[in-house]
């Protein structure tokens, strides 16, 4: 069987590496790994790729940045000729960005049987583009692979053929667990033996000047009593110089490697964020993390997890984090399935799939 993996963005790379090597083991799988280029720049990308051990694209589609429309449309009208000199019997994407969806909708307008890795998740908020993406991918898709319970709750509730569904556990605790004693090994030298660790990337609070301009003010205030280390996303930091706002005595540093930023939350204090993947990470380390959005698609790491949905209540978040810095925090747990075993349940899924559609189109050629 011909497995199609497309991956396009950082969350994509560590959730396809370990099904890319569950399949690899398999008798008769051969494997073709398309990316599109969502994610350009080699911090953001070809970096990833190395520390995985991922193999190189096969197909680079080279989309770059452009707005939602033109980078779906882009991936779409690169993607197709792809399907048509290859044929493969499945292609499996990734989460919830463009290129997942984009992929999607061509493999539906071919008749390609498709697998959705993170199925389910839901955050309510369509104002987020990625809710879009997860929504019309789902409707579409041939396999949902859930990560949790509310993921196959959501797809029911959507109307979604029970046989499609498969409640598989999180993949990118498979990457998580194989990479953290080389992460821990990783941990940059200097760092302060006790810290607080920020990402910020959404346009929902680095595209608001007043409301930066308030986080920035918090994160400077905290990092008066404990350092305040801050990777910081290309998005942001164009945001920063263009505002020309002041960092003070927060840590800024550039985007990190999966392994060196792993390693740096296996160490923090607590975790500062507003990415889906960085709440999945500390809920399974334990760590406490407050994330900075309204919403999240992934609540099962604030009602089993360590993560705490913060919206824009920054007196919310200086007391809450004031208790863990304290040791005062919520007790938390690793939710179902989250073992580091979701890719081999996955592959072997897949590889059914296959096989029950080849069987079904040789009866019907012997009809």
């Amino acid at each position: 069987m011909l497995i199609c993996h497309v991956v396009g963005a950082r969350p994509n790379f560590m959730k396809a590496a370990p099904l890319i090597r569950a399949l690899a083991a398999m008798d008769g799988t051969r494997q073709l790994l398309v990316h599109t280029g969502q994610h350009y720049d080699a911090n953001m990308s070809d970096v990833f790729f190395r520390q995985l051990a991922m193999p190189a694209p096969d197909v680079n589609l080279q989309v770059g940045s452009g707005t939602h429309a033109q980078q779906t449309a882009q991936i779409m009208s690169r993607f197709e000729p792809v399907l048509e000199e290859h044929a493969p019997d499945m292609v499996v994407v990734y989460g919830d960005v463009n290129s997942t969806v984009a992929a999607t909708l061509v493999c539906a307008k071919l008749g390609i049987r498709v697998a959705h890795v993170e199925a389910g998740l839901r955050s309510f908020d369509r104002t987020m583009p990625e809710e879009i993406n997860r929504l019309v991918t789902d409707q579409l898709a041939d396999l949902l692979f859930a990560p949790s319970r509310d993921g196959v709750d959501n797809l029911l509730r959507e109307g979604v053929a029970p046989e499609r569904i498969h409640l598989v556990g999180n993949i990118m605790i498979d990457t998580l667990k194989q990479m953290l004693p080389e992460a821990k090994r990783r941990i940059p030298q200097g760092l302060p033996s006790r810290y607080v660790l920020v990402t910020l990337h959404r346009p929902s609070n680095v595209d608001d000047p007043e409301w930066l301009v308030s986080v920035l003010s918090l994160l400077q205030a905290v990092a008066k009593d404990v350092p305040v280390l801050f990777p910081v996303h290309p998005r942001t930091r164009a945001r920063l110089q263009g505002a020309k706002l002041s960092t003070g005595e927060l840590q800024l540093l550039d985007p990190m490697p999966y392994l060196e930023f792993l390693g740096m939350q296996t160490a923090a204090a607590a975790v500062i964020t507003d990415s889906g993947g960085i709440q999945e990470e500390t809920t399974y380390l334990g760590i406490p993390c407050f994330t900075l959005r309204e919403n999240t698609e992934r609540p099962i790491t604030i009602s089993v997890g360590s993560n705490v949905l913060i919206g824009r209540d920054l007196e919310a978040l200086r007391r809450q984090l004031g208790h863990a810095l304290e040791g005062r925090f919520k007790s938390s747990a690793v939710p179902e399935l989250w073992d580091g075993s979701a890719s081999q349940r996955i592959a072997e899924l897949i590889a059914r799939d296959v096989d029950s559609a080849r069987h079904s189109a040789a009866v019907v050629g012997a009809n």
